[in-house]
């Protein structure tokens, strides 16, 4: 059973932030994390639009910057705060908001990572304090973002609808046309496409944690969180880090019945991203790139061969670059330790696939790019992959690709395949 106070103890950031009570009936906790952004009050006005949730919903805007943020960004911040509650009192939205000043915060940890992580215990000390860990719902959204109207709704009933998921990634697209230059489009669809085909590409292959692991677009239930110790304080990259503790639990689900809209727009605020992979593409005018697919069929063949008896012996046989990435990553010696710890094929392959997970297979994909397949235009590799599964038609545009693996992606939440 979750225990607050051991996780606050061990992973607590700060004393609680926010002195009023919350409604007893509290379900959904929506936090965003908010630096430098010139419309938070576009997404909370986006939030407001929702069709009204079954339970009481609370938002809470974590307002960050480093102690070294130049005054512009100060400033920012100020402005950024003043105009939500403006907008608060103005509007009169459905559920309570929170405007958190988490500022200033340490240079070396200051980031989204921190942000989403104060904003998220916040969310189960109010959770936590109603007696609401097991029931209620942390929602991950931005300060850019938008969503559809049933967005509220359909997260607290997909909870509901299922009762052992752990936690969810919640479909998103970006737009792929508006105000905007038309070079910004052009890279969203690119970088999209890259998203969505290396996910895909992974599901090809027969991992069994494919899933996408977007910050904005992703929720938890309160005591999973405080059992798997919290968000991280990292720069960038918290989303992926984070859910890759949840993800092995089993269970993880995805919801495709509501579409969070994230921006477009190019960023500098985070080290790697949406925002920065915007950003370079349009200033070096280059074709986006992506990752080979011979790393993913090598990986299907050895998926589609998996065998505990030849890994444990040594005889079954590995393809190149895939045996050269294991080896020096002691493969041998972790199936030995699996296999001196399970009994049963299916407890075997469970443990192979925590001990190979999607950061070692993110490691692997890496590892064969740059020592042997090099890296392909998203366009060429992603049709090719469109191809060899059997999708009918060949696709003349990146735009038309992207549409296809939104198509693919959106039918049916993902079923890893095998027992594992």
């Amino acid at each position: 059973m979750a225990d607050l106070g051991f996780y606050v103890e061990r992973f607590g950031y700060c004393d609680r932030q926010i002195d009023v009570s919350p409604d007893p009936d509290l379900g959904l906790v929506v936090v965003i994390p908010c630096h430098n952004e010139p419309d938070l009050c576009g997404s909370l006005e986006a939030l407001r639009q929702c069709t009204a949730a079954t339970r009481p919903v609370e938002v809470l805007v974590v307002i960050n910057e480093s102690e070294n943020a130049c005054e512009e960004i100060r400033e920012r911040n100020r402005s950024t705060y003043n105009e939500a509650i403006a907008w608060e009192r103005d509007r009169r939205p459905a559920f309570k908001l929170h405007l958190i000043r988490a500022e200033p915060l340490p240079k070396k940890h200051a980031g989204v990572g921190l942000a989403r992580k104060i904003g998220m215990d916040e969310a189960i000390r109010r959770l936590d304090e109603i007696g609401r860990l097991d029931e209620g719902v942390i929602i991950c959204f931005d300060a850019d973002c938008r969503c559809d109207r049933n967005y509220l709704v359909e997260v607290g009933r997909h909870f509901s609808a299922n009762p052992n998921s752990p936690a969810c990634s919640i479909r998103f697209e970006h737009p792929l046309e508006g105000e905007l230059d038309a070079e910004i489009y052009d890279a969203i669809i690119d970088y999209e496409l890259h998203l969505r085909y290396f996910i895909e590409a992974c599901r090809y292959a027969g991992h069994p944690h494919a899933y996408h692991t977007i910050g904005s677009s992703m929720a938890i239930r309160p005591s999973v969180y405080i059992d798997q110790g919290g968000m991280n304080r990292r720069k960038a990259g918290e989303d992926f880090y984070f859910l890759q503790k949840i993800i092995p639990l089993g269970g993880f689900t995805e919801l495709n019945t509501t579409r969070v809209i994230p921006s477009p727009r190019p960023s500098d605020r985070v080290p790697f991203g949406t925002g920065r992979a915007v950003g370079e593409a349009i200033s070096s005018g280059k074709m986006m790139q992506t990752y080979p697919l011979e790393p993913f069929l090598q990986l299907r063949e050895f998926i589609g061969r998996f065998d505990r008896v030849g890994l444990v012996s040594g005889s079954f046989l590995i393809p190149e670059p895939l045996n050269a990435f294991l080896e020096r990553n002691e493969f041998r010696k972790a199936v030995r330790e699996i296999d001196s710890q399970t009994t049963s094929e299916e407890t075997f392959g469970t443990r192979f696939f925590r001990w190979f997970d999607a950061f070692r297979l993110m490691k692997y994909v890496h590892f064969a790019r740059d020592e042997s397949f090099g890296s392909p235009r998203v366009g060429e590799a992603s049709e090719r992959l469109l191809q060899l599964s059997g999708h009918d038609g060949r696709h003349e545009t990146n735009r038309e690709r992207l549409i296809a693996y939104r198509s693919i992606q959106g039918e049916s939440s993902y079923i890893p395949p095998g027992h594992w």
